[in-house]
């Protein structure tokens, strides 16, 4: 598993001068200004309602002593409940709407790779490509919640909680690396065979996941930058990996 998350995470390598070689900037222009836009919406909301959170959950304190420091605490833990909602929702709303364009910047990267892309390869219409990427956004968004909350829930336990931060990240990771490698495995596979390829290649779609996240931790650049990244080094693994099985197969 390390071993498939480091060579995720070195997909990233020359991503930038890739993007340049190839003339893949045009195509992040739209994804780009969604993801602002998200970003923007997501973040002024979320400001509104951590400390209304907050207010909620010390209220399930009915006693006057220690309440100031109750709310202050309940405070930190709905910023941080609403923070990790929000991370969640934007992602998926951004991998889903930019779709049809990263999957033409995949495609080309396939064809840099390849020098042709393989006769198995499925045509589809930006609509199927929207529609495709929705699809997959909406299925990993609700397995991600599920398995979201029972995690925030262990942020009240002292020592496990540290445990519990650990594994959101490599949640967060996965389902972002999911849906950056789908881009490239539309053209190739249906939607069931493209969940089962991602699950037994979990490694590098957590590796791919994990430099998206710390992207997001940049001030306003990682908002810009992540998505050219992200596509970029996940059409880079994926390809190799579709190449891998295509030799193994013809063996």
């Amino acid at each position: 598993m390390i071993k498939n998350i480091l060579s995720g995470i070195s997909g990233y390598a020359g991503a930038f001068s890739l993007i340049s070689k190839l003339k893949l900037w045009q195509y992040f222009i739209i994804p780009i200004v969604i993801s602002i836009l998200t970003a923007t919406f997501i973040g002024f909301t979320a400001y509104g309602l951590s400390d209304n959170i907050g207010v909620f959950l010390a209220e399930i304190w009915i006693w006057d002593w220690g309440k100031e420091t109750v709310t202050i605490i309940t405070s930190f833990i709905g910023a941080i409940f609403v923070l990790v909602i929000g991370l969640i929702l934007y992602k998926h709303i951004i991998l889903a709407l930019s779709a049809p364009f990263m999957s033409t910047v995949s495609e080309k990267i396939e064809i840099h790779i390849n020098g042709s892309l393989k006769h198995n390869h499925r045509k589809t219409t930006f609509k199927e490509q929207l529609w495709r990427g929705i699809r997959i956004n909406i299925r990993n968004l609700g397995k991600e919640i599920l398995i979201t909350i029972p995690i925030l829930l262990l942020k009240f336990i002292p020592i496990v909680n540290i445990f519990s931060t650990i594994l959101l990240v490599l949640v967060q990771a996965y389902y972002a690396g999911f849906g950056n490698m789908d881009y490239t495995l539309e053209r190739h596979l249906n939607y069931k065979e493209s969940i089962n390829f991602i699950a037994k290649n979990k490694g590098v779609s957590i590796g791919n996941g994990i430099v998206f996240m710390l992207c997001l931790l940049i001030p306003a650049l990682g908002i810009i930058i992540v998505l050219p990244l992200s596509v970029t080094a996940a059409s880079v693994k994926t390809v190799a990996l579709l190449n891998q099985e295509d030799e193994r197969s013809v063996l």
